[in-house]
């Protein structure tokens, strides 16, 4: 029996890293249809070590990934996803000669997934002995070595230098036999799917590894060609011959078994975990996510039954979703779904493990929101046509405003826009530059019921938005409006949380009650309460200041309950003068889940009116614009340093 990974010593900053592949996979969206006939791509990191970087990162452990990316777009993709998923970056090198590997990726048919791999003298086949630093190995409990980087000799030097120097420092080997025909030149470039071609030259490669490793986890194919056997129980007895690690024997929808000791004759006497009983909608990156489960618990000093159980739950997540790593679960979410299990077969179905999955790995925001609002239509076109100048001269009042907030903000985060798809196109770019939030409306100005601004197709219009860009929605709703107006409004409100989620964009619903009906402690809470109860969980919600510390307190209470992973609450203005909204500060900010506000008119009406005119310069624009933001900012964080003390 194998010692548990760092078992008697102090902990390592490390817990695991993985060696080898590291792509961009571009995964057909049309399910079901030849990769001849797919005409859009969803983008991911790919590569068995990368995705397991990401999955056990995503399960709590410190993993990093050893690789090499190319100097380009795709390089710096991979490099800045493996940082917002919490894996260190230390060992990945770029290489200013080689392009980042690309692998093309469709689902024709259940278990059949097509795959071409672009491939061509890629940056993480370069890897070499260079690569592999002594101290960033020894730093860790645990390596990964992966089949397909033990295909080319100086890849195969890399690795074996890795396990020499993890060795020597008592940290364990891991081995993923990753095996993939194509990648040792046995198969034809339109064969990426191939699983086995027998090969006496990969095995004597592979078995050389064996005898070096704890733990080596294979599919029934990967275990053939690692011992270059032709059934499996004999593969399993000939690799226990050669080494004493834990076997990890992988058997898709079967899960696995776990052998630790000698190999009984019957195969089904090994270690088992709980089993999934899932659909299988796409088996590839399966076992990555398996091994991410696995690592989770064999590194944590868990059984070798639990850390199986928790290996084909994770396998489970895989096979029921479309892309390998984006698709593994968080620690909250797996832990959710051990406890809950789910009433679906098809986990991509369950609402409840969907919406833990996308609030656990959206993008990281600050836990503070400033933002100015100019996402103003209807009223600016109404102040340019009293003046008689050219609409399309919104626009340019709209890029002076993000001059002003960066002013303000001086390169601090938690500063946002909201801005127009309208007349924010010019402002679009420079708010990006500044890493400002940024917030873009959907609902036609002023309607009620709610109706969506020339977008009659709202998914396909959101797919073109940039990824950080947030979808802002604003309804005005009360509880006392008729049933037939209610139900139009939720209907909407559905379709664009829908829409939002489906194309994989942040949410904001701004809430506007006190215009159509009396605002008491209860209504907005309420509001809100029908709005979780219909399944619509948004990422922020903007709501009106208001009347006492109980409402906000009822309203806090609500969200809690139903969606403890919302990100919080933002004040709107309604035109208030800064007196009012400094009050309205200092109300709210007793309150935790109100992160800040994102006020317009108080900031921008005056400025607009007199640059429109041509009575200011764009200089006294922003002056003004700049002024009244700062003193807003001001008196928020004020207020909630206020209430800290």
């Amino acid at each position: 029996m194998t010692e548990a990974p760092g078992a008697g010593r102090a902990a390592r900053p490390l817990d695991v890293i993985t060696i080898g592949r590291s792509s961009v996979d571009l995964y057909g969206q049309q399910i079901f249809s030849r990769l001849e006939d797919i005409t859009s791509f969803a983008k991911s990191v790919g590569g068995c070590p990368s995705n397991i970087a990401i999955g056990t990162a995503r399960l709590g452990l410190k993993s990093a990934v050893i690789t090499r990316v190319g100097d380009e777009q795709m390089g710096r993709f991979i490099r800045e996803q493996m940082a917002r998923e919490g894996v260190a970056t230390d060992g990945i090198a770029t290489d200013p000669d080689r392009l980042t590997a690309l692998v093309l990726l469709a689902v024709e048919d259940e278990g059949v997934s097509p795959m071409i791999f672009y491939r061509t003298d890629c940056a993480d086949m370069a890897l070499s002995e260079v690569d592999i630093d002594e101290a960033f190995i020894a730093s860790a409990e645990a390596i990964v070595v992966t089949g397909t980087h033990f295909s080319r000799e100086n890849s195969d030097a890399a690795q074996r230098k890795a396990i020499r120097i993890a060795k020597a420092n008592g940290g364990k080997v891991v081995f993923d036999i990753d095996y993939r025909p194509n990648l040792w030149g046995l198969a034809g470039h339109g064969d990426g799917f191939a699983r086995y071609v027998k090969s006496d030259r990969v095995s004597e490669q592979l078995k050389s590894i064996l005898p070096d490793c704890d733990l080596i986890v294979g599919t029934e194919e990967e275990i053939r060609i690692a011992s270059g056997a032709d059934d499996v129980l004999s593969a399993l007895k000939t690799i226990r011959a050669l080494s004493k690690a834990t076997i990890v024997l992988k058997r898709g929808a079967m899960g696995c078994i776990v052998y630790e000791g000698d190999i009984p004759d019957d195969l089904e006497q090994g270690i088992v975990g709980r089993g999934f009983p899932i659909e299988v909608y796409n088996v590839l990156g399966a076992g990555d996510a398996f091994m991410s489960g696995f690592l989770r618990g064999w590194l944590k000093g868990e059984t070798l039954e639990t850390a199986a159980t928790w290996a084909n739950a994770c396998g489970a997540f895989a096979v029921s979703r479309l892309l390998c790593s984006p698709e593994y679960p968080t620690w909250t979410e797996l832990s959710y779904f051990l406890a809950h299990g789910s009433p679906h077969r098809a986990l991509r179905k369950d609402a409840d493990i969907n919406h833990l999955h996308w609030a656990t790995t959206r993008r990281d925001q600050p836990d503070t929101l400033m933002a100015l609002a100019i996402d103003h239509r209807s009223q600016l076109e109404a102040v340019a046509d009293r003046l008689k100048v050219p609409r399309e001269k919104i626009e340019g009042i709209k890029a002076l405003a993000v001059e002003a907030a960066a002013r303000i903000a001086k390169g601090r985060p938690g500063f946002g826009m909201l801005l127009d798809s309208t007349y924010g196109q010019k402002a679009f770019p420079r708010a990006s530059e500044q890493g400002f939030w940024i917030g873009r409306p959907v609902e036609k100005p002023g309607s009620r019921p709610l109706d969506f601004d020339h977008l009659p197709d709202l998914g396909s219009h959101l797919s073109e938005w940039p990824i950080g860009h947030t979808v802002k929605c604003l309804c005005f709703y009360h509880p006392d409006d008729s049933a037939e107006l209610k139900a139009r409004q939720e209907r909407e409100l559905l379709r664009v949380a829908d829409a939002a989620r489906t194309v994989g964009r942040e949410l904001l619903i701004e809430i506007i009650a006190g215009k159509h009906g009396q605002l008491t402690e209860t209504t907005v809470s309420s509001i809100l309460a029908r709005l979780y109860e219909l399944g619509i969980k948004p990422d922020w919600w903007k709501l009106e200041p208001q009347t006492s510390p109980a409402a906000w307190q009822a309203i806090e209470q609500v969200i809690l309950t139903n969606d403890p992973l919302c990100r919080g609450i933002v004040l709107l203005g309604l035109e208030a003068p800064e007196h009012e909204l400094v009050a309205a500060f200092r109300a709210a900010a007793a309150t935790p889940l109100v992160k800040g506000f994102a006020v317009g008119r108080t900031i921008f009406a005056e400025a607009a009116e007199g640059w429109l005119s041509g009575r200011i310069d764009d200089e006294a624009a922003i002056a003004d614009m700049t002024t009244r933001f700062g003193k807003l900012v001001a008196a928020w964080e004020s207020a909630r340093q206020s209430e800290v003390a």
